[in-house]
């Protein structure tokens, strides 16, 4: 992420926004983007502040239901559901995988 432009450069885009330079005409002479100079004009404009925000205040979309994403875990662990959900083919299946011995167990499809 690149670095936030420094306040005197804040201060100096818009004092030339100020002195009647539009915006596309000051993001020019600065070398910035034009929605960058729109940016700090609202955000003086709405807030009265001109400096880089030094921290984001953004909550991840997941802490609304952290509760619920605890409560759903097993007890034993993240991956302690799996085996328990595995029923015949499957384990017959992951047994020749890793090479355990194959056991007897046969499931019918219901028909």
């Amino acid at each position: 992420m690149a670095a936030a432009y420094s306040k005197e450069f804040r201060r100096e885009v818009l004092a030339a926004c100020d002195a009647g330079l539009g915006t596309h005409a000051a993001a020019s002479k600065f070398g910035c983007c034009k929605s960058w100079v729109r940016r700090i004009k609202q955000q003086r404009r709405e807030s009265g502040k001109t400096e880089p925000k030094l921290t984001r205040n953004r909550v991840p979309e997941w802490y609304a239901y952290r509760e619920q994403i605890a409560s759903d875990q097993p007890s034993a662990g993240p991956h302690a559901g799996r085996a328990q959900a595995r029923t015949g083919h499957d384990l017959v299946a992951s047994n020749a995988l890793h090479g355990a011995a194959p056991t007897e167990t046969h499931v019918e499809k219901k028909s």
